[in-house]
């Protein structure tokens, strides 16, 4: 199948994005392996597929926090693989990855949301004769996470949720809440919201979400990375969030589903208008992203998702987690370390091993496009 960059990709294509795993970022993650390494640790049997391709020193990389078991992942083979590199990443939020991008600071970024135009615009300065562009590597669902004894099935819709995460409802037993839930027993107590503290694709694929299909209760900027409404706690990093609901009861809060799977917390299901609420799946976030649009050009992969869909079964709530890099004016002592390592994390190879940790990896003509642009970089 080609990819058309006006056109949407096709169902079956997006699709398959998250259908093979739920994008898994707890710590075990990283240590799913099989094969010995030379320093008695594990690593996958593909480390020793990978072409190091002149790779040498180190590589500095920065951004998602949803990325980060993925990265630890791939560094740890790629390394195991080619003697004397080193990759760091720093999972310091989308915000925090993109901001020493565009410094200069990493050369290569790692970001649950696409760059926005002005951020692209600001690339060029680092990418002499280029610009940043977005490379796709793993989807997945947004999940609801919250801590309600006795309550275990908890479904809200978009207005709600975007007054909750806005203070406009602060207990559980609020009207809007207990009409979506009948049935259940909903204390009077204060709802407990939390927020990503740091800038998030996260929080930004949230927002475009609550912007898209709650407008008249959510009046921020869809485009901000940072948490943009009064009130409510923050909390560091996906796993803080996860963390902070996990401990406090009456909380609610949102971050990858895996966090929620990791850390056995109660997820909603959403109300989309749909014959049925649709719980956070891998299969049903799959259902909403086979509607994503490329709306990237050139070399940029950049994906247009669609928030406001009432299909059956498909979770709208979801994110697609790129790598950004320059397509031109790389750091030549870096550009070799920078190109094997991105072509290991979009080979087959690569990809395979997200699969044995639980991750979705990428469908194969999206892949194989990947891997006709990295190449290119220069």
């Amino acid at each position: 199948m080609k990819l058309s960059r006006k056109n949407g990709l096709r169902a079956s294509a997006i699709g398959a994005l998250v259908v093979s795993g739920a994008l898994v970022l707890s710590a075990c993650g990283s240590d799913n392996n099989n094969e010995p390494t030379k320093d008695g640790g594990k690593t996958s049997a593909a480390a020793s597929n990978i072409k190091c391709d002149g790779a040498k020193g180190q590589l500095l990389a920065a951004g998602s926090s949803a990325q980060k078991n993925a990265m630890d992942l791939w560094v740890k083979n790629f390394q195991a693989a080619c003697s004397g590199v080193e990759v760091n990443y720093q999972a310091i939020g989308s915000g925090g990855g993109i901001t020493k991008f565009n410094q200069g600071q990493v050369a290569l970024a790692g970001s649950d949301s696409a760059l926005k135009d002005e951020e692209v615009a600001e690339s060029q300065k680092i990418c002499k004769g280029g610009k940043g562009i977005n490379l796709p590597m793993v989807g997945g669902p947004i999940a609801i996470g919250y801590k309600l004894e006795g309550v275990d099935n908890l479904v809200l819709d978009a207005p709600t949720l975007a007054k909750i995460f806005d203070t406009k409802i602060t207990k559980w037993n609020d009207p809007a809440i207990a009409k979506l839930n009948p049935g259940a027993k909903l204390p009077d107590s204060t709802i407990q919201a939390f927020h990503r503290s740091d800038e998030s694709g996260t929080t930004q694929n949230l927002g475009k979400y609550l912007s898209a299909t709650a407008a008249a209760d959510w009046k921020y900027d869809p485009k901000t990375k940072s948490w943009p409404a009064p009130g409510g706690q923050a909390a560091n990093g996906s796993s803080g969030v996860a963390t902070a609901v996990k401990d406090a009861e009456g909380s609610i809060g949102y971050f990858e589903l895996s966090y929620a799977t990791a850390n056995k917390i109660s997820t909603v299901s959403i109300n989309t208008g749909a014959a049925a609420p649709v719980a956070a799946t891998t299969e049903n976030a799959s259902k909403a992203i086979a509607a994503a649009k490329i709306k990237g050009t050139g070399s940029d992969l950049a994906l247009s998702l669609d928030y406001t869909t009432k299909a059956e079964g498909a979770y709208p709530l979801t994110l697609v987690t790129y790598e950004i890099a320059c397509d031109k004016g790389n750091k030549a002592d870096t550009l070799p370390t920078l190109k094997a390592f991105l072509n290991y994390t979009a080979s087959e190879e690569g990809q395979k091993v997200l699969s044995d940790a639980g991750y979705a990896p990428l469908p194969a003509e999206i892949a194989a496009k990947v891997r006709e642009i990295v190449p290119t970089l220069s």
